[in-house]
């Protein structure tokens, strides 16, 4: 069974048992009634005749019952709704208040604090038809005990309702897209829309919060899939970009050595040399500089020079 409706079921149940509800106040006094009634009885025992006893007795257990059930205690975020033989009459507490019993009753009691309802929309389709499971919590208040009372049945039970119905309406007109990077948007769209909902019944709306989007496992791992290659397409993208930049460089320091080819043998040289001093180093030459720049010879004098140098002792 759905646990929604044994909620329900138990709300119905509590609400019919309101009027039963006695206080612990109530009670004690009551229990004071009969025990001075007992008390009573059994210190006038012999002196009076028994129809006074009775009387007394009587008299003390008819207070201790009118106390028990005329006399209600409201916390104080409670408001109690009072009927005169079906007719509201008023609102009660918080504190003590009193009632005449059979008939005035109190059918219903409002809780003024912050309520939290965690509701949910299960395969719900978007507007590109993709089921979603999400999950939500309302923060409400009953601002109005009188309307909560007499304008609807049960005031939780339909806050509750208006919420999913809100929720899956919102889903049904958004894309998957816009649900998963918009859910501050969806917050403010659902409170303002269960808020105008629950208006009527003296129940507002502060804040809803979306907790969790379900998507199915299959299109998770799709769009993890179209993530990653967006990704590897970036970076190639930004590899493209460093390399004309690098070939822009090149073509402009190129422009130096046009016209000043001793400037290119310097620079030559000067590279040839970085790559040969680090011992082991293996340094590939185009033919063509070796032939027009004599990089051989100088290779071959770079290297004679190194191994002539005097080594440092270890």
């Amino acid at each position: 069974m759905d646990t929604k409706f044994i909620k329900s079921a138990l709300e119905k149940k509590k609400a019919q048992n309101a009027d039963l509800r006695i206080s612990p106040i109530a009670g004690m006094i009551f229990g004071i009634c009969l025990l001075i009634a007992v008390l009573g009885a059994i210190w006038g025992d012999g002196k009076y005749s028994d129809a006074v006893l009775g009387g007394w007795v009587i008299a003390w257990t008819l207070i201790g019952v009118y106390i028990l059930f005329a006399l209600k205690v409201a916390a104080q975020w409670e408001k109690a709704v009072v009927l005169r033989l079906g007719k509201f009459r008023k609102l009660a507490g918080p504190g003590p208040f009193w009632i005449i019993p059979i008939i005035d009753t109190t059918p219903t009691w409002i809780d003024h604090r912050v309520m939290v309802t965690p509701f949910a929309a299960q395969k719900t389709l978007t507007k590109d038809t993709v089921p979603v499971d999400v999950d939500a919590v309302l923060f409400w208040v009953v601002w109005d005990a009188e309307k909560a009372a007499l304008e609807v049945e049960d005031y939780r039970a339909a806050v509750d309702w208006a919420a999913q119905t809100a929720l899956r309406d919102i889903i049904g007109r958004m894309m998957l897209a816009d649900i998963l990077i918009g859910r501050s948007m969806i917050d403010k769209e659902l409170q303002q829309v269960i808020d105008e909902r629950t208006t009527p019944w003296g129940v507002s709306v502060q804040s809803v919060e979306i907790r969790d989007i379900v998507i199915p496992q299959d299109l998770e791992d799709a769009m993890s899939r179209q993530a990653q290659a967006e990704r590897e397409r970036q970076a190639r993208v930004i590899l493209g970009e460093s390399e004309k930049q690098i070939a822009e460089s090149f073509a402009e320091a190129s422009q130096a050595y046009i016209n000043n080819p001793t400037a290119l043998h310097l620079r030559a040289m000067n590279m040839l040399f970085e790559g040969l001093k680090e011992k082991g180093a293996m340094v590939i030459v185009p033919s063509s500089a070796v032939d027009t720049m004599n990089l051989g010879g100088l290779s071959g004098m770079i290297s004679l020079a190194q191994n002539n140098m005097p080594r440092e002792d270890k």
